[in-house]
């Protein structure tokens, strides 16, 4: 599979929320580090720069906004994407942030999946090579800006749904993937759907990628979910 893993820098000094942020990054396959200051944070982006720098205000040792202000004086840093996540919700802060540097400026509290989607939108306008048109796993194409899935050459007809289901299940190949994740990828954080939606979604997918012969590359774990997987 033809992939590049972004790895996320978070600047957070509370534990909690350090830990949220962290499991809800890796649950999207985001390589993840967490500093717990401001010097820390300086200090980890001059040993290995991330891809993007999520970064809280309030931080001890040096504040986020002085983080903020470094990296955009540093002449290999200055570049890097950074989006600001804090409790100063004013408005004279979002504007200050933004002049200083800040990519994108998202208010505490916040929905997980907001700022999932804001790292996604950061990312392609500053990195779009980490976001390629293509998707391959085995004899399995997935063309992301035609919509158009390909296994062994031949065309896979597929409904929106059975496309967003194989996006899922190529993001991690061998990965097994709950129901209740298939949902929230495929349909739509916070959507209800019975199990046998996804089962039915499944088999139409299975046979679909079938259709011309070659191996069942989907494997189903009974109690778990379903995952793909060209080595078993």
């Amino acid at each position: 599979m033809s992939t590049q893993v972004p790895y996320i820098l978070i600047a957070e000094d509370e534990p909690g929320q350090a830990e949220v942020l962290r499991f809800n990054l890796e649950d999207e396959d985001f390589r993840v580090k967490v500093a717990s200051d401001g010097q820390k944070a300086m200090d980890m982006l001059e040993d290995k720069q991330p891809d993007l720098l999520v970064l809280d205000w309030m931080l001890p040792e040096l504040s986020g906004i002085e983080v903020l202000r470094r990296v955009r004086k540093s002449d290999h840093l200055k570049h890097l994407p950074i989006i600001m996540l804090t409790a100063r919700g004013d408005s004279d802060d979002k504007l200050r942030g933004f002049e200083v540097g800040a990519d994108d400026y998202l208010v505490k509290p916040y929905q997980p999946s907001e700022l999932i989607a804001r790292i996604h939108a950061v990312l392609r306008r500053a990195r779009p090579e980490l976001h390629e048109e293509k998707v391959e796993y085995g004899d399995v194409i997935m063309d992301l800006g035609r919509q158009r899935v390909t296994r062994d050459g031949n065309i896979i007809d597929l409904s929106s749904t059975e496309f967003r289901v194989l996006r899922a299940l190529l993001s991690r190949p061998g990965r097994v993937f709950s129901r209740d994740r298939l949902i929230d990828l495929a349909w739509g954080s916070g959507t209800y759907l019975e199990d046998r939606t996804v089962d039915v979604s499944i088999r139409r997918l299975r046979a679909a990628l079938n259709e011309f012969g070659g191996k069942d590359v989907i494997r189903t774990v009974r109690g778990e979910g379903y995952a793909i997987d060209f080595e078993t």
